[in-house]
């Protein structure tokens, strides 16, 4: 180690010249850094769920969209609210990227003749609303209400809402850029009508999901990075009083996640919601390390130590526990690369690696900045018997008179929290990633309250046979479904389907809003619903090729992710009880069934972590006893945490998924420079006492600092409008703060119990 220092300090200069070269070297790599929001980056390429997905839009077309919806307080059954309609869906058809458009104007009516009854006539419902009169308007809207196959979808009961929309080309919302010319071009439409006419349009589907998650990472990334780099370089100068202290702790961890975002655009990876956050993990995990090194360095000045001398005192008693903590730190985060959820793999592999960069950067350029810089630190007689601080012989003692105690109310406060985990639900709805006051969000719950059910679900049935949709009894039973869907699941709020028109047309007919018991009949309304459709208005989309798979869409209100999955379960259960089958499909139950994959990572990532620490632990202290003190320590804090969200409601979404493994991999830490400074006291031959008031000094206060430090910076993402970022930080901020006051509370009592019953743990 002595030989290592002397090398760092000889060649001081050129490490400290080397190492920001191949920084902005690198770093010149970012102007080509991109962001991707698209729904497939949470899938593998292997993923069975997108593959089935590809497979739906394959033989249905693309059920992506963008919606627009609006209201009128006087009825949307007026001139001026009619003919915004009409603007806007022409305006829409002639846009590119949109395959079909459907509104209350372009709604297909079928209908008889007033003149020759016998003759069914399917036309759009509405043509150039300037015209109409008031009567005429009144009897629309009666008609309109009337409409199975509109409300509930397009118009609202009361006929005071509407929505236009745009159904989007094959592969369209595949691409980033594409949902941000479609956004582009669809407020670039509704702003003349929202300056003529003062509606508040409300945006929803596809592209502005995807626009959404891309402008929420960017705004994040660029808001929260420097605003955790301010931060803690406010609260370094406020504990070391030195700028040199604080800007070579800065400038340690902005190196590391330049060269780590470097890396990521070298290797073609573009950032997303999480891993835009990479820059605040680094800073972080970096300056934990950093503070560690400068506060044993600044403690050394301060006792009378030339300044090699010091450095060289700071980097033995460091050395270990940072090495130690950079490796839990990594493994802490690298264990979220099992996940199947793509961007917690990304961002568990490149912070797993910024964590053993920012290790390999402070220590040797913190060393060489100290050897050039030497900061003027005077001797400070206060300092010279540290080992006796007042505070930590008082609080030793404190420790010693109330072990007992500590741990029996430690222990019940933890059982009592803990419980919590029982009730705690896990939820990966993608709007529910969106806080409440979120453009987006405020767009779906206003769908939701004054029109439809803002989650689309695709139940594709197969009726064994070519043409057996058009068979009465399978449509029958489509008939039956229905009924028994929407007694079952009050949150649906309209289902969809060729029986729809099937009925309509009989009807119209017949007199008889019923599925006619004649297939070719069913054949003939279904030929003649086809053929009067309008170019763009087809009825592929609802059908395969063969007539064999029949699409049933529904939309449902927003519910608990277990709630979809339970659902759709019910769905594909239901049809198996008849001849024929179904599956569901649509990108919310892709979403859906992302839920099994965030409870899968909250699970193995910790599982992983425990068992990659304790391994780590018991080779470099080959003491089995001891794997409980570094492992409960640090598994107590984010069970604590689930379990206040379980008794709280709070459901458990990516971020708290992510937060578990990360959370033991940095709260260890501070269990590690406590452990790593008891055992060299004790093995040096300190008893119990003057063990604990030599950890306390040289330990506790850093690890108090660094807790701080890492809570705010982990803070900062409650200010997040993307909830698992929101989410993260406050379970993470709240499981530090835990941890170190089980490191500094509890287990202190617990090594001053354990030693009352045997000589030495070590032993």
């Amino acid at each position: 180690m002595e030989k290592f220092v002397n090398t760092i300090i000889k060649f001081r200069w050129f490490i400290a010249i080397i190492i920001p070269l191949i920084t902005f070297f690198m770093a010149s790599s970012l102007k080509n850094l991109e962001f991707e929001g698209s729904y497939r980056i949470w899938f593998g390429k292997e993923s069975k769920i997108l593959k089935d997905y590809d497979h739906f839009r394959a033989i249905f077309g693309n059920d992506d969209a963008v919606t627009i919806m609006f209201s009128d307080e006087d009825g949307i059954f007026t001139k001026e609210a009619l003919e915004t309609v009409e603007n806007i869906t022409q305006k829409l058809w002639e846009t590119h990227y949109i395959a079909r458009v459907d509104s209350i104007t372009n709604y297909q009516y079928v209908h008889n003749d007033e003149e020759y009854p016998d003759e069914v006539i399917v036309e759009d419902f509405i043509e150039e609303p300037q015209h109409y009169t008031e009567e005429e308007l009144a009897k629309k809207r009666a008609i309109a209400i009337q409409e199975d196959m509109i409300v509930g979808r397009i118009i609202s009961k009361d006929a005071k809402t509407t929505m236009i929309v745009g159904r989007m080309t094959p592969k369209a919302g595949d691409d980033p850029e594409v949902s941000f010319k479609l956004r582009d071009a669809v407020l670039e439409i509704l702003a003349p009508e929202e300056k003529a006419h003062g509606y508040k349009f409300f945006l929803g589907g596809g592209p502005i999901i995807n626009t959404s998650f891309i402008e929420v990472a960017q705004h994040d990334g660029a808001v929260f990075t420097p605003s955790v780099i301010a931060i803690a370089m406010l609260l370094l100068l406020l504990i070391f009083r030195k700028f040199s202290s604080m800007f070579m702790s800065i400038i340690v961890v902005i190196f590391t996640f330049l060269i780590v975002l470097s890396i990521q655009v070298l290797l073609g990876f573009k950032l997303n919601n999480f891993t835009a956050n990479v820059p605040v993990f680094v800073v972080a995990i970096g300056i934990a390390d950093a503070m560690h090194l400068l506060w044993i360095y600044t403690m050394a000045r301060k006792k009378g130590m030339e300044n090699h001398r010091a450095i060289h005192y700071s980097v033995q008693k460091n050395f270990l526990a940072i090495f130690l903590t950079s490796v839990t730190t990594a493994i802490g985060f690298a264990s979220l690369g099992i996940s199947a959820v793509v961007p917690i793999q990304t961002l568990g592999i490149a912070t797993a690696s910024a964590a053993l960069l920012a290790f390999i950067l402070t220590i040797l350029f913190v060393p060489a900045a100290l050897a050039i810089v030497n900061p003027k630190i005077k001797a400070d007689k206060d300092v010279q018997e540290a080992d006796n601080h007042p505070v930590a012989v008082w609080y030793t003692h404190f420790l010693q008179r109330n072990a007992k105690l500590i741990l029996t109310t430690a222990m019940s406060i933890f059982i009592v929290l803990g419980l919590g985990i029982f009730q705690a639900k896990v939820d990966s709805n993608t709007v529910k990633y969106f806080k409440e006051s979120f453009p987006f969000r405020v767009a779906v719950n206003e769908m939701q309250e004054k029109l439809t059910g803002p989650m689309s679900y695709e139940i594709i049935v197969d009726s064994k046979k070519n043409d057996g949709i058009k068979d009465p009894k399978f449509l029958n039973t489509v008939e039956k479904f229905y009924k028994e869907f929407y007694a079952t699941y009050p949150d649906a709020r309209h289902v969809s389907s060729l029986m729809d028109v099937v009925k309509t047309f009989n009807k119209v007919l017949n007199g008889s809003k019923t599925v006619p018991q004649d297939q070719e009949l069913i054949a003939q309304y279904l030929l003649l619903y086809s053929l009067s459709l309008p170019q763009g208005m087809e009825i592929n989309d609802k059908m395969d090729i063969d007539e064999r798979l029949l699409r049933v869409s529904a939309s449902m209100n927003l519910v608990e992710t277990s709630k979809d999955l339970e659902m759709i379960a019910w769905i594909e259960d239901w049809w198996k009880k008849t001849p024929y089958s179904a599956v569901v499909n649509g990108q919310t139950v892709m979403f859906a069934h992302m839920q099994h994959d965030v409870t899968a990572t909250l699970i193995e990532s910790i599982t992983l972590a425990v068992i990659s620490i304790s391994l780590v632990m018991l080779l470099i202290f080959r003491n089995w006893r001891m794997l409980p003190l570094f492992i409960v320590p640090n598994v107590l804090p984010i069970a604590l945490v689930v379990g206040v969200m379980g008794w709280l409601h709070i459901d458990i979404d990516m971020g708290v998924a992510i937060a578990g493994a990360i959370i033991i991999g940095v709260a260890v830490d501070d269990t590690i420079h406590f452990m790593v400074k008891y055992i060299e006291a004790r093995k040096r031959g300190d008893n119990l006492e003057n063990a604990m008031k030599y950890v306390m000094s040289y330990a506790g206060s850093a690890i108090i600092f660094t807790t701080i430090v890492l809570s705010l910076a982990f803070l900062v993402f409650v200010f997040s409008d993307f909830n698992p970022n929101y989410h993260f930080g406050i379970v993470t901020a709240s499981a530090l703060i835990i941890a170190v006051i089980v490191d500094l509370v509890a287990l202190p009592a617990l090594l001053i119990l354990i030693d009352d019953r045997k000589k030495s743990l070590l032993e």
